[in-house]
Parts: C-alpha cells; sequence; structure tokens
C-alpha cells in the first residue's frame, strides 16, 4: 500500500475541487435523504440528552419555526419519542455552522463541484448574536428566520440563478489576500459576495424596497459568505473523501458534546472524543463560565486547508478571538507540520504567497503531538442566549490516534 500516493490523490481532488453556488431550495425538495421528521445537526451523531445548551436551543427553535412546537418541552417531547429524528448534517452532504440546525423547510445554498460533479448544501446565515445557530429561539429569532425564509430566499435563489453562478473556491483565494481567513474574519469575502448578486437581486424582484432591505442584510452581515464557503469546503472534502489507503482527514465537526473527525480511507467511520472549551475573548457582560462547549460544523474549513490553517492571512482576526498578529503567522506555520501539502489556490501574502497548510495527516498529528488549531464562535451554556464571544481551541489527539490504529487495523500494518 503507497499512502504517499493515495494521500496525494486524496488533497489533489480537495485542491482541485471547484465549488459553485448554483441554486437555492428548500431542504426538503434538494438535500439528499431529508424528510418532514428530520433536522440535520452540526458535528458527529448526538441524542437530546446528550446534547449542549446551544444544541437544546437550536432544536427547539427550528421545531417552533415548522409550526411542530411551541416551546421547549414540547421539542423535547418530540425527539425523545422518535417522532423527529436527529441526523448529523455531514450525512446528507451538508454543513451547518454552531448547532448547525436545518430544518426540511429551510432554505439551503446549492453547490456544485464543477470539476467531480458532487453537490453540497448549506443554510443561510443570520448573523451575530442572538440566532437559532447558537441556541436562541425567541419570538426575535423565529421572526427573522422567517423573513429570511419568505422574502429573501426567493429572491436570493433568483438572483443566484441570474448570476449564472458564484466561484466561491475563486472568491475565497481573493479574500484571503484582502484580509480573511475564511472561518470567523469574512468580512473581505461577504463584501464580494454581496457585490457579485447585488445587480442580480436588483433585477430579481420588481420590489425595490425588498431588494435595498436583502442589499443591506447582506452587507451589513460580516459571515454573510460563511455558509456557502463551509458548503464549498464540503464540496473539496468530500471529493477527497473515500480514497482507500489514504490517512488524510476529510471532516472535523463537533455537537457541542463530542468532537468527531472521519478520515478519508476508513470510510463513514466517526471517531469522537469529548469536545473543549475554546479560549477568547467574551462580549461584555459574559465570561468563560458562561461559555458552552465547541460547536459546530464550520471545522470544514480547516479540514479544507483554510480558517485556524489560514490565520496568518487574517492578522486582524486576534482581535476577535484573542492574541497578537505573530501568533495568528506563528498558528498557520505549525500547521504546516501536521499537513501533507500546500494548496495551489490559496496562498497566504504575508507568508510571501506560500500556500495555506493543507491535508491533515493523521500520522503526522499522532507522530509530532500537533493537532489542528480551530478559530470558533462561543455560544451560552444554557440555551435560548446566543453568542457569547470568540476563541481558539483543539481537538483531543486521542481522536487521531484511535483513528491511527483503526488505520493499521484495516490495512494490516
Amino acid at each position: 500500500m503507497d499512502i504517499e500516493k493515495a494521500n496525494a490523490e486524496a488533497v489533489g481532488r480537495m485542491m482541485e475541487a471547484r465549488p459553485t453556488v448554483v441554486g437555492m431550495g428548500k431542504a426538503i425538495d434538494v438535500v439528499p435523504g431529508m424528510r418532514e421528521d428530520l433536522l440535520m445537526h452540526a458535528g458527529p451523531p448526538i441524542t437530546w440528552e446528550r446534547s449542549s445548551g446551544p444544541m437544546k436551543g437550536a432544536i427547539t427553535g427550528a421545531l417552533i419555526f415548522e409550526g411542530k412546537a411551541r416551546n421547549m418541552e414540547e421539542a423535547q417531547k418530540l425527539v425523545e419519542s422518535g417522532e423527529i429524528k436527529l441526523e448529523p448534517c455531514h450525512h446528507h452532504q451538508s454543513v451547518g455552522p454552531m448547532a448547525g440546525v436545518t430544518s426540511p423547510h429551510m432554505s439551503v445554498y446549492i453547490l456544485e463541484n464543477k470539476t467531480h460533479g458532487n453537490f453540497s448544501y448549506s443554510n443561510l446565515n443570520e448573523g451575530y448574536g442572538k440566532v437559532l445557530r447558537y441556541g436562541a429561539y425567541s419570538e426575535e429569532v423565529i421572526e427573522k428566520l422567517t423573513w429570511m425564509e419568505e422574502v429573501m430566499a426567493p429572491v436570493l435563489g433568483k438572483a443566484i440563478e441570474l448570476s449564472g453562478g458564484i466561484d466561491i473556491r475563486a472568491m475565497l483565494a481573493e479574500a484571503l489576500h484582502m484580509g480573511d481567513e475564511g472561518h470567523n474574519r469574512n468580512k473581505a469575502g461577504s463584501v464580494l459576495f454581496a457585490k457579485a448578486l447585488a445587480p442580480y437581486i436588483v433585477k430579481a424582484t420588481d420590489n425595490r424596497e425588498v431588494a435595498a432591505e436583502i442589499i443591506k442584510f447582506m452587507g451589513d452581515n460580516a459571515l454573510t459568505i460563511l455558509n456557502p464557503v463551509m458548503a464549498a469546503c464540503k464540496g473539496m472534502v468530500d471529493a477527497a473523501h473515500n480514497v482507500e489507503g489514504s490517512t488524510i482527514v476529510s471532516v472535523m465537526a463537533r455537537n457541542g458534546t463530542d468532537f468527531g473527525i472521519r478520515v478519508s480511507g476508513l470510510g463513514d467511520q466517526w471517531f469522537t472524543a469529548p469536545v473543549g472549551m475554546p479560549k477568547g475573548l467574551y462580549f461584555p457582560g459574559f465570561t468563560e463560565e458562561d461559555g458552552s462547549g465547541d460547536i459546530g460544523d464550520s471545522t470544514i474549513t480547516e479540514t479544507a486547508g483554510i480558517g485556524g490553517f489560514a490565520m496568518a492571512a487574517a492578522p486582524a482576526i486576534v482581535t476577535f478571538v484573542s492574541g497578537t498578529p505573530k501568533d495568528a503567522i506563528n498558528a498557520t506555520l505549525e500547521m504546516y507540520e501536521i499537513t501533507f501539502t500546500e494548496h495551489k489556490f490559496f496562498t497566504i501574502p504575508q507568508l510571501d504567497f506560500r500556500g495555506t497548510p493543507t491535508g491533515i495527516d493523521i500520522r503526522k498529528v499522532v507522530e509530532t503531538g500537533i493537532t489542528p488549531r480551530v478559530n470558533t464562535g462561543i455560544a451560552h451554556k444554557d440555551p435560548g442566549v446566543g453568542q457569547v464571544g470568540a476563541g481558539l481551541v483543539r481537538p483531543d489527539i486521542s481522536l487521531f490516534e484511535n483513528a491511527l490504529v483503526a488505520f493499521a487495523e484495516k490495512y494490516g500494518f
């Protein structure tokens, strides 16, 4: 077995993937395997009993949005009875930030990998603070979701079709040269995305007020492009998945309770360990005592070679997650120690346009003892509150050790 050759194939497919936003549709209509009785969530599989506060809050809000529950007590009964099922977004070619909960009648971006033909999906971004993905489910949260679904999504979907598609890989490459890292800092990318769609949003509706409201919403939200970026990264890593003999990580995801990874050469098996507590900066009035455990599918960005792996490109990120610009550069330099190659298309001006560290190799993680760096938001530990900060976190090394043991057993080493 030539592991190096297998890894070169996996990482090559990841880098050559060209995910493009090609449309928008309701999850029930476009996401593979979506059902009326299903809620998708971030991270590896989870039950209601083991769910964190933010996850329970997001499940509750999604069921209120769907008209299937009025409060958390009713939501809990639906899930625990089995009337509503919970399954990871990753089991449905999808991703979702933070709690990641996506319900059947929420709209999702549709991305096509133009190189390999696979599709990926993600819901729409609500912005910062008191939002569903951070476990908030108050009336104002549901009102915003309803506006996004009934007003914004139809226009945005038509605008995407009129645009002929938005190449996210190209947009990401440009955003990295403008101070983004693609995970927690997406200011440049969101402006580029809004700029690309604005003319078509105007053409997609006769209502000038609606067009202006949508463009303003997208322009004011520095995370507008995060969800399409995550779906793009999902398309990239799916292209690298199931390569026989590859030790490259193809999924990293958290549900607030467990951190899980998948490895290209080990199929769909999850390896899990308890999540860590992010270390970072908290909004006024909140402290580390208020924070929930690490949560979200957004680690798909680090898996594809951006996010925490591209911190050197975004020195200003430290004002949001703590540290210094030098720390950001050192973070990226460290990640070269555990990755297979440098990205062909994602480059960092601050490192003389060196490619970002790409392709986490479980062998190198175990050999060096260095685990991936992750940039992340921080949710309140209690359901219903929302975002309280942002910071940095690392997965436990046991994930990679257990995966390497499983790899050795499968391939007879």
